[in-house]
């Protein structure tokens, strides 16, 4: 299974909060920039973990990103879960419908490989994730130059308009 592109961008930021010291104000910019992901992209990230509650947000002075008590100790399989979504892997009810679809076990096979995947992930936690070398590296993890930023936007736009799955 591969997880969208939201997602992947969704848990980095979490793992970058994680490790942000507590006089350290992130930005969604700044953490976009770190982790070398479009700005808007990064944003949109950000909203969906507030409102999941993993991720406080203030804004103007003094304002910035902070990862909640919930956040760091979090599932991540109940936050891939929350944000991948409970849709089909397949298009059984495309249009046009699958003709198979009536008598076909690829559905129900699927959805349960699916759940084997996110059960998998139940006893990781944020916290597990930062655990070295992993942590020491997102802390060394500096903004981008604009040029190299620009360059992984365009790259994620080209992305989108081929195909590639991106939720909001």
């Amino acid at each position: 299974m591969r997880l969208t592109a939201f997602t992947d961008i969704s848990l980095r930021i979490v793992m970058r909060l994680a490790v942000a010291r507590d006089d350290e104000l992130l930005t969604t910019r700044s953490v976009a920039g770190a982790l070398a992901v479009p700005y808007t992209h990064a944003a949109k990230a950000v909203a969906r973990l507030g409102e999941l509650g993993l991720v406080e947000t203030r804004r103007g002075r003094g304002g910035g990103l902070r990862l909640t008590g919930t956040g760091r100790h979090a599932s991540i399989g109940g936050v891939v879960r929350e944000l991948e979504g409970g849709g089909d892997l397949v298009g059984c009810e495309d249009d046009p419908p699958c003709p198979l679809r009536a008598a076909c076990r690829l559905r129900t096979a699927l959805a349960e490989a699916r759940e084997a995947f996110f059960v998998s992930l139940d006893s990781v936690t944020v916290d597990s994730l930062i655990a070295s070398p992993t942590g020491p590296a997102l802390v060394l993890l500096g903004p981008v130059k604009e040029a190299a930023q620009e360059a992984a936007q365009e790259a994620a736009k080209k992305a989108q308009s081929a195909g590639k799955d991106f939720r909001p």
